[in-house]
């Protein structure tokens, strides 16, 4: 058997980064490293050569987690791979427990709001907010609390012996999270699939057209444009960092297309060339 692989999660588990670590790993044994925040999360994969993390850096609703595009930039890590989950959430409490003999629901701020077309059709139950979907899960458990459902992913109601009501209460049904997986190498050790995307940042002279010129090299040399991000340079006033998401079909023409636009960006950065991640529905 190999050597089980460590991976980074922000949150405990049950949570969603939970699942997509087993998602992405699922052929593999991996050994979680919880932790209460990305900032923590880095530190400690930064500390541990051998440590993988994966991160959420997206949302379909939500849009992108700003504070991570800049934690992922400086941290000297690789993005090697993603993965899109579905995020459903379920209604959850102690065994035995009925629907309407519940009087209070734990959770997230964003599950909750995630949950509101379920939670006005049950006005009876208290919104009480939480830090993280999994731990209000593992509260209820722990404090033995009757008349309390956590909103949460199934993966937590089956760590924490909860029994799942409902399933699916999430308003909108095409709610997905990319998650990117980082390591200390540039590629995953036995990856077998080359890479078909690339994440980049870089800023650009505060010149007219600076922007347009490296997008139509990039269109030239076949190279899609997937995701542009924007970010302040602080103390450079409306000067910007963008980050980029790149895929394609040919490896080496993605990097001559880099080539040809490296002289009209400053401090490129290639954050990680990888194989464009599965979505799981």
């Amino acid at each position: 058997m190999g050597k089980k692989k460590k991976v980074a999660i922000q949150g405990i588990a049950g949570c969603f980064h939970d699942c997509a670590a087993r998602l992405f790993f699922q052929d593999e044994e991996i050994e979680l490293e919880p932790c209460e925040s990305f900032p923590v999360l880095f530190e400690k994969v930064r500390e541990d050569s051998e440590m993988l993390a994966i991160v959420a850096i997206e949302n379909t609703i939500a849009g992108s987690l700003l504070q991570n595009y800049e934690l992922i930039r400086n941290s000297g890590l690789s993005i090697v791979g993603e993965h899109k989950l579905r995020i459903r959430q379920s209604l959850c409490a102690l065994p035995g427990q009925r629907l309407e003999t519940l009087d209070e629901v734990l959770s997230h701020p964003i599950a909750l709001l995630q949950c509101g077309e379920f939670l006005r059709r049950h006005p009876q139950l208290r919104i009480i907010e939480f830090d993280d979907t999994a731990n209000a899960a593992k509260t209820i458990a722990e404090k033995k609390m009757t008349g309390a459902a956590a909103i949460c992913a199934s993966l937590a109601a089956r760590q924490y012996g909860l029994e799942i009501l409902e399933e699916g209460i999430e308003t909108n049904k095409h709610n997905f999270t990319r998650f990117l997986v980082l390591s200390h190498q540039k590629e995953l050790a036995g990856q077998k699939e080359e890479p078909n995307k690339s994440s980049l940042a870089f800023a650009v002279p505060h010149k007219p057209g600076s922007l347009s010129k490296i997008l139509t090299i990039l269109s030239f040399y076949d190279i899609n444009l997937t995701k542009i991000q924007s970010m302040p340079i602080i103390g450079k006033e409306w000067e910007y960092l963008f980050y980029i998401d790149l895929s394609y079909d040919n490896y080496e023409r993605y990097h001559q297309a880099i080539a040809a636009i490296m002289p009209l960006t400053r401090n490129l950065r290639i954050l990680g060339d990888y194989h464009e991640g599965r979505q799981t529905i």
